[in-house]
């Protein structure tokens, strides 16, 4: 599994941070999957949605009104995560289906998670943003691996996992630089 998530990865341009979409990419989904199959694919794009949602609320809350690079950073990351969003609520309409009605409260668990991690500082942002991204990109595998997808929809999955990737790694070099920098006195 280490080296398929190795391989998906290396195929997509993390720097792209909203793809962009042509008129053509859109279409009806489903026709003819068997009801496990649907069944399946509702149950992935909801926990993808929704998990989403509360991605770029917890980012949303992180930001402050300082003009530096951890702000624009985090603006970046809420950018990719509102993409990544709406993704899954495309997916979700053209499969015929409805996001969840349960979806608030992952928008208040962002809230609690990125308003929280602000309060506490710099490096608290970093390692929320760790964590986070690291339960993303499990469940991403989790759902690449046990749910049959159609193509088209399995290429946006894995972009959008290489994109959790590259948050990973991002914050994670952030909170090296924060641990190794001199506290002011």
């Amino acid at each position: 599994m280490a080296q398929q998530q190795a391989a998906t990865k290396a195929k997509y341009d993390i720097t792209i941070i909203r793809p962009e979409m042509r008129e053509d990419q859109f279409k009806l989904r489903g026709d003819g999957f068997a009801p496990e199959r649907l069944a399946a694919i509702r149950k992935g794009l909801r926990t993808l949605h929704t998990l989403e949602l509360m991605a770029q609320t917890i980012y949303k809350f992180q930001i402050t009104k300082e003009r530096n690079e951890v702000n624009n950073l985090l603006i970046a990351a809420m950018c990719n995560e509102m993409g990544h969003y709406q993704d899954f609520q495309i997916k979700l309409y053209e499969y015929g289906f409805r996001p969840s009605l349960l979806r608030a409260a992952y928008w208040m668990v962002g809230f609690a998670f990125g308003f929280g991690s602000r309060l506490l500082g710099k490096k608290a942002v970093f390692k929320t943003g760790v964590w986070v991204e690291s339960k993303a990109v499990h469940h991403y595998a989790q759902l690449l691996e046990t749910i049959p997808w159609d193509d088209e929809t399995r290429k946006v999955i894995e972009k959008d996992q290489a994109d959790e990737d590259g948050h990973i790694s991002r914050w994670k070099g952030m909170l090296q630089t924060a641990s190794t920098a001199p506290t002011p006195t």
